[in-house]
């Protein structure tokens, strides 16, 4: 059985051009995923995990604003700084899955 695909339908380069803000996949990566073997797909879903460790930050920029930002930590009860937040995905003017502390908090306001 092979291996699904760990896409998100978040399609966005990071700031770098390297890695895809919503799966974590390389470029390469992504391009190759049909054609790998399930030994390949094992070890790029490993390397992401590695990435997505609880408790270390990601290094992103908002969907909204366009500011760097950290997401993963920083909040009240451990966790990302989010959580502190009510929930409010799908989250109106993003057009990926995070934003920037400001700009969630503004959104959240509105509400």
């Amino acid at each position: 059985m092979s291996i699904a695909s760990p896409c998100i339908g978040v399609c966005q380069l990071d700031s770098s051009g390297r890695y895809c803000t919503g799966c974590l996949r390389t470029l390469d990566e992504i391009a190759g995923w049909s054609q790998a073997d399930d030994t390949r797909k094992q070890a790029v879903l490993a390397r992401i995990a590695a990435l997505a460790i609880p408790g270390t930050p990601r290094a992103l920029e908002c969907s909204r604003c366009g500011q760097p930002f950290h997401c993963g930590t920083g909040g009240q009860r451990g966790g990302c700084w989010c959580a502190d937040l009510p929930p409010l995905l799908p989250a109106e003017g993003a057009s990926a899955d995070c934003m920037c502390p400001d700009c969630l908090q503004a959104l959240a306001d509105k509400h």
